[in-house]
């Protein structure tokens, strides 16, 4: 995945379509999602675990202050967008639908990366010590090991609103939860 680039142009126009994507993906689960009582013993738990690499994450982000490099950061570079795609994932397995899937993945390779790679380059140009960072830790495929010298922070889990992504989450159960008992 690290290999991909897309060309600028792209990568930006895109970038501005992760919120309207990420709404024609919560209608697509609304509207097709099929759990059953298995499907959500078995996906939410996953979903469960995007969200907290999620917000692991946003305890250690200084977005745009400070190269983040503690907590999940010592061993991925991405942990919010893996904790995202954890997440969908999840919730694609407990909506028990391969099409929720497949466009999951479709959105990912097409709309995510190339906003990953814009983040990148923008990270590169704001802090010198981003190139050996990079070198050190994976994009996306957690590395063991790693050292944290930072502890998590409450109050940068309220700055950078990951509460939102939580109440997402609660939704999304509920949802799940009332179309499986239908």
């Amino acid at each position: 995945m690290s290999g991909v680039n897309f060309p600028k142009p792209y990568a930006d126009a895109v970038a501005k379509l992760r919120v309207p994507f990420g709404f024609i993906l919560v209608a697509a689960f609304l509207w097709f999602s099929a759990p059953t009582w298995t499907s959500l013993e078995v996906g939410l738990p996953v979903s469960f675990a995007g969200l907290a690499l999620r917000a692991w994450a946003a305890g250690h982000l200084e977005k745009n202050l400070a190269l983040a490099t503690s907590g999940p950061y010592a061993h991925v570079r991405n942990p919010l967008y893996l904790g995202t795609l954890t997440a969908a994932a999840g919730f694609a397995i407990a909506a028990r639908r391969w099409e929720l899937a497949v466009l999951l993945a479709v959105v990912f390779l097409l709309v995510y990366l190339p906003a990953v790679e814009l983040e990148e380059q923008h990270l590169r140009s704001l802090f010198d010590d981003y190139a050996d960072y990079a070198r050190r830790v994976p994009k996306f495929v957690p590395r063991l090991g790693g050292k944290s010298s930072k502890h998590f922070q409450w109050f940068l889990y309220r700055r950078n609103r990951e509460y939102e992504a939580f109440a997402a989450f609660l939704a999304g159960v509920v949802v799940l939860l009332w179309k499986a008992a239908k």
